[in-house]
């Protein structure tokens, strides 16, 4: 049994997914447990109560020396391995189960953005642009920035509205995408314009 395949790529593996992955760069995080009889790389963020949220699990198997990952086969109910035979593989199955991870949790994902944006420097490159009003008592706006350290794209997306009350609120959320995600994002928006509903609230 070898160990040096596993440890030659826990060591080079964290700074390859923060090349990849500026989003991953800034939160994910990684944990080697060594001594288990199959060891094991776990993939995980942390939550402003300290505590850690995993979203995958690399093992090891020292005998045929390679790395896998433990998948369920529902239709016949049975554990199956999926070899990983390059770091490259690994790397590919982190980040995309990493992405995976904060679709599912939307609201995780906005309140690291708007945490995380403290601390960025953001160049605006527009005014707030109303993009809807409704009878003055609803108003959304945008405006367009770019973060100077990466030179990506900042979409500002603000909601005021009044309640019964007539007491003014604000809504913000952030958008971040690279200057190749602009221009697949503008492609599905024209194509898709003419199914789009007009906003009626």
């Amino acid at each position: 049994m070898s160990m040096n395949w596993f440890d030659r790529v826990s060591e080079e593996l964290q700074d390859h997914l923060e090349s990849i992955c500026d989003q991953y760069g800034e939160v994910g995080q990684m944990t080697i447990v060594r001594a288990a009889k199959h060891p094991r790389i776990e993939f995980f963020l942390e939550t402003d109560e300290d505590l850690r949220e995993y979203f995958f699990t690399v093992h090891y198997d020292p005998h045929n020396e390679e790395f896998y990952i433990s998948t369920v086969d529902f239709d016949y109910d049975q554990l199956s391995k999926v070899i990983l035979p390059d770091i490259e593989d690994i790397i590919e199955e982190v980040h995309e189960h990493f992405h995976s991870f904060l679709e599912d949790n939307e609201d995780w994902e906005l309140d690291m953005e708007d945490e995380d944006l403290e601390e960025i420097e953001v160049e605006w490159k527009t005014g707030e642009v109303v993009a809807y009003t409704n009878e003055d008592d609803v108003e959304v706006l945008y405006q367009f920035g770019l973060i100077e350290e990466t030179g990506d794209g900042i979409l500002r997306r603000v909601n005021r509205f009044e309640t019964t009350d007539l007491d003014l609120l604000e809504d913000e959320s952030y958008f971040i995408f690279s200057k190749e995600e602009a221009v697949t994002i503008i492609s599905l928006i024209a194509s898709n314009m003419d199914s789009l509903k007009k906003f009626d609230l």
